[in-house]
C-alpha cells in the first residue's frame, strides 16, 4: 500500500495600505494664530512648520498636514474636529 504524502504551499502575501491624508481647510472663523497653536498642539510640530500649514490653508484654501495609516488619520481629525477646525480624510494617490 502506497503512503499519500500531502505537500502544504504557504504564500505570504503582504499588502501595503495607502496613506490616508489629514486635510485641514480654511474656513472664516477661526484666527490664523490659533490656527498654528491647535497644529502645534496636536502634531508636536514646531513653530515654523504649523505656521508654514497655516499659511497654506490661509493662502490656498486648504493643506495636508499629515499622512499615514488610516486609523491615526482618523484619530487626529477628530482632535482637530474637537478644536472646531474644519478637516477631512483622503485616500494618498
Amino acid at each position: 500500500m502506497a503512503e499519500t504524502v500531502t505537500i502544504h504551499q504557504t504564500k505570504e502575501v503582504t499588502q501595503t495600505q495607502v496613506p490616508w491624508n489629514v486635510i485641514v481647510h480654511d474656513d472664516p472663523v477661526n484666527l490664523m494664530g490659533y490656527v498654528t497653536f491647535v497644529l502645534m498642539k496636536i502634531f508636536g510640530y514646531n513653530e515654523p512648520h504649523a505656521t508654514r500649514h497655516m499659511l497654506e490653508i490661509h493662502e490656498q484654501g486648504l493643506s495636508v498636514v499629515w499622512s499615514g495609516e488610516l486609523e491615526k488619520a482618523e484619530f487626529y481629525a477628530q482632535q482637530l474636529q474637537l478644536h472646531q477646525l474644519k478637516t477631512s480624510l483622503a485616500a494618498s494617490e
